[in-house]
């Protein structure tokens, strides 16, 4: 008893603050449930908005996304944004991207590829090397930026900065590039 006593008093106790006012010395069932505890907890408020832009539909290997845009004969959205810091981008996304109708839509006639350029988030080197690339091949200037480019690669339309028409007419702009 004396020892763990004195390992008490020499590491304190890390998840004291879980349950306060708690003198008593726990027995090692209890430290390896809090301590799993705290490891899920942990993970799950850093991983919940690391989520990658894949789960949600949207892909972010370029690669990846003409291989699929080929297969189904579908356009190529291309976003570039600053999804962290990028205020209009924000925007852009809340009032078009994250809406019913573009989901949709999107499902149905586009693979769509976040290009991200995060000030926070972290990315992995090949990503953000991949995301420079593409950026100066679509001479990308500023954020947000919509680039549209059919299955074989050719840009058919682009759309620098914040879209002010709503969803319907951002949806009414790619079914013209569909038919034309």
């Amino acid at each position: 008893m004396r020892s763990e006593k004195i390992i008490v008093a020499l590491v304190p106790n890390v998840f004291g603050a879980l349950a306060p006012g708690n003198i008593s010395i726990e027995s090692g069932d209890v430290k390896i449930y809090r301590f799993f505890l705290f490891a899920v907890v942990t993970t799950a408020l850093i991983s919940g908005p690391l989520a990658s832009a894949e789960e949600s539909g949207w892909l972010t290997d370029f690669k990846k996304a003409q291989q699929e845009a080929k297969a189904g004969n579908k356009l190529l959205l291309l976003d570039f944004t600053g999804s962290d810091w990028c205020g209009w981008c924000k925007k852009f996304d809340r009032e078009i991207l994250l809406k019913p109708e573009f989901k949709d839509y999107a499902r149905d006639n586009l693979v769509i590829v976040e290009l991200d350029f995060p000030r926070g988030k972290p990315q992995s080197l090949e990503l953000r090397k991949q995301n420079r690339e593409l950026a100066q091949q679509y001479e990308m200037v500023g954020f947000p930026t919509i680039v549209v480019l059919s299955a074989d690669g050719q840009k058919l339309w682009r759309y620098d900065g914040y879209f002010p028409d709503g969803v319907s007419a951002f949806i009414a702009e790619l079914q013209k590039l569909r038919k034309g």
